[in-house]
């Protein structure tokens, strides 16, 4: 399946919902984070072949320290191509327009060269703790405002862990949103945006397909600009400390090295 048919199959979900995922993503919340869901996005049987797809975690790499720990890749054009046809499907013009419309964020751009997205896979003990995304792409030009989370693991259950946490500012209290099978999930990124992925508490691979949009407008209309943030939980209280040591030095760097230094790890084939 090509990617202009699982974008086809994309809209043909979301437009029915278009006037219900727009209340919802507009909502108050306790959170600054604006969000929708929207369940069962794909007809089953493919959502099950993309899970399927998924390479094998020796195919990826693993990020493992005190911040996080899961298994990301970008490098689609060496896997299954269902996996690069459901990536792209969610950067093609009309997805990205009808997003657009939906959460009323303009002049949205996809990230072909996925400086941000890929795919992941967590394993048991694996998690992403409280973090603000970077704000910019990787040349700076243009902010980071959409995340969106497609996840594919078949009979997943909230109870696994694994789940999508919002966050309020001072990172104290959160919205649990379980990362369920043939799930999407849409939230805004802007420097108030902390979120995290709780501990997997199961045996078993929780897959997930990232895409992020970019604008050349700042969230909230104020120039800014800030690195990928961690804090840890509310109950770490000593990692708390360290991870404030550790994004002041990552920011100095990052304000040293303008052209950032994530760029050689971009997806440079054609989609």
């Amino acid at each position: 399946m090509k990617k202009d048919e699982m974008a086809s199959l994309i809209l043909a979900r979301l437009q029915p919902e278009r006037e219900a995922l727009r209340a919802e993503f507009q909502q108050r919340r306790p959170v600054p984070t604006r969000y929708t869901a929207i369940d069962y996005l794909l007809p089953e049987t493919i959502a099950q072949d993309i899970f399927a797809a998924f390479p094998g975690i020796e195919q990826m790499r693993l990020l493992n320290s005190f911040r996080e720990h899961k298994y990301t890749s970008k490098a689609l054009d060496q896997m299954n191509p269902l996996i690069a046809a459901i990536t792209f499907a969610f950067q093609t013009p009309e997805v990205i327009r009808f997003i657009e419309e939906l959460t009323e964020i303009p002049d949205m751009i996809g990230d072909p060269y996925l400086y941000a997205g890929g795919i992941s896979t967590m394993l048991r003990g694996h998690f992403l703790n409280p973090h603000l995304d970077n704000s910019h792409d990787s040349a700076r030009k243009y902010y980071r405002v959409l995340n969106l989370l497609y996840y594919v693991t078949p009979d997943w259950q909230s109870e696994n862990g694994g789940n999508l946490e919002l966050w309020d500012e001072r990172v104290k209290h959160q919205v649990e949103i379980p990362s369920l099978f043939n799930r999407l999930v849409i939230m805004e990124t802007n420097s108030a945006s902390w979120h995290s992925v709780n501990r997997v508490k199961v045996a078993g691979q929780r897959c997930c397909v990232s895409n992020y949009y970019f604008s050349p407008h700042p969230p909230g209309g104020k120039e800014h600009f800030h690195i990928t943030s961690f804090k840890a939980r509310p109950e770490q209280h000593l990692r708390r400390a360290v991870t404030r040591i550790d994004s002041a030095m990552r920011g100095v760097i990052r304000k040293a090295i303008k052209q950032g230094v994530g760029r050689s790890d971009l997806y440079k084939h054609s989609v």
